[in-house]
């Protein structure tokens, strides 16, 4: 799984300063961070609506929607997915709370 999202994330790199009438990702850059963090925001409403049905594949189809948009916005950032799995991987194994915690106290 790490390669796809690797090779997604390197497309949408390489895709950041396209033409935005011909990539869409490039649009999204171009519209600028509040332009992606709405579109993230728009994806993470339609998984939620599509969870409160019985459609499997449309919400498959909808969490890849928010995956893809969260990883603009973390191009955005200047970070990718070895971010985010980084993250998850130090918090293997913490107990939810204790890891909730831990953030608080910081």
């Amino acid at each position: 799984m790490n390669e796809v999202l690797d090779r997604l994330s390197a497309q949408i790199d390489a895709r950041r300063h396209s033409d935005a009438s011909a990539s869409y990702t490039a649009s999204l850059f171009q519209g600028g961070e509040d332009a992606i963090l709405k579109k993230v925001g728009e994806e993470a409403v339609e998984f939620l609506l599509a969870a409160k049905g019985n459609d499997t594949d449309h919400l498959v189809s909808e969490a890849a929607d928010v995956w893809f948009h969260m990883l603009v916005l973390m191009s955005a950032k200047g970070l990718g997915p070895s971010d985010i799995l980084d993250e998850l991987q130090r918090r293997e194994g913490v107990s939810g709370h204790a890891e909730k915690a831990a953030r608080a106290s910081k």
